[in-house]
């Protein structure tokens, strides 16, 4: 839980979207903050937390750690 919430709070400081996230089958999208807004040192970081960048996901956010299963 530790790192969902540290990652969510760097997506944080990219934007406050309204809808912020989008699950499909395990899969967990952060929506809303574009990824080339990101800096490399916050990217790295959110690499070790669980989250990537899949252009096959409109560049959003992915985690498959946190997916639903």
């Amino acid at each position: 839980m530790r790192d969902l919430i540290e990652a969510l709070q760097i997506f944080l400081k990219y934007g406050n979207p309204d809808y912020p996230t989008h699950c499909e089958p395990n899969v967990l999208m952060i929506c809303g903050v574009n990824p080339e807004d990101v800096s490399r040192e916050d990217k790295t970081k959110l690499e070790t937390l669980g989250f990537l960048v899949r252009e096959e996901f409109s560049e959003n956010f992915i985690s498959y750690r946190f997916g639903s299963t």
